[in-house]
């Protein structure tokens, strides 16, 4: 009989912050199969790390490049894709051998989630379980200490892997917003947001929820300075 998959979202960090259940399934599986960069022991690791047994296998799944300046290669697609295919494999032959394996995934498995990838590789052929957690972006608008959206307002998250120009289109037409994946896109995303006469309103959050979690007004963030889990919230203004 073939193991089961488990999608376990973790939350934005704050190891507090993982639901029951998520708990519960992550102590109950064989294999840990837990995202990480080449550098490092991988964020998700680090949150679940008091949560598991010495019975349990953990096999990291290392990824050939990062969110960092290898995004801008042109190789880039073609050998992430590989990655999830290499790794959807190497996957597949614990869940094959009768194993359980659980991917942990900071924030939710499916908003932004590195976990969809193997989720769309490996669903179709094993039972699958997606937990979800807390994302970043709630975590974000309480570190900032303002409400994010009220009444009928809506909200825009934004990658700021778009154009400047895109970024701005989005925001002049959002009653809040978070734009999330800074890290070597900050410099746009500032530009963006003084462009569009939003900088005042803009805060910057650094690892939300988490011990080296940092808040300060985006306008005095310098530029280079910001890690990947770091956002920019825009709230939507007083509660009338």
């Amino acid at each position: 009989m073939a193991g089961r998959l488990y999608g376990i979202g973790l939350g934005p960090g704050d190891p507090e912050l993982m639901s029951l259940k998520a708990v519960r399934l992550l102590r109950g599986v064989d294999v840990v199969a837990y995202p990480t960069a080449r550098a490092g022991t991988g964020v998700s690791l680090g949150i679940i790390a008091a949560h598991l047994l010495e019975t349990q296998e953990l096999f990291p799944l290392v990824y050939p490049v990062t969110a960092g300046p290898g995004a801008d290669a042109s190789d880039y697609r073609d050998r992430i894709n590989a990655f999830y295919d290499e790794t959807s494999a190497a996957i597949a032959e614990f869940l094959e051998a009768g194993r359980d394996v659980a991917i942990p995934c900071v924030g939710d498995p499916f908003f932004y989630g590195s976990f969809m990838y193997w989720y769309g590789r490996l669903s179709g052929r094993f039972e699958t379980v997606v937990v979800p957690g807390i994302s970043s972006i709630v975590a974000g608008a309480i570190a900032a200490g303002q409400p994010l959206c009220f009444r009928t307002q809506t909200v825009t998250v934004i990658p700021g892997t778009l154009s400047e120009g895109e970024i701005m289109q989005r925001l002049n037409c959002a009653d809040a917003a978070v734009i999330i994946k800074l890290g070597r896109t900050f410099a746009k995303v500032r530009s963006a947001l003084e462009r569009s006469d939003m900088l005042g309103r803009a805060i910057y959050v650094e690892r939300a929820s988490m011990e080296t979690q940092k808040v300060l007004p985006a306008a005095e963030v310098e530029t280079g300075t910001s890690p990947y889990f770091s956002m920019v919230v825009i709230p939507g203004g007083e509660i009338d």
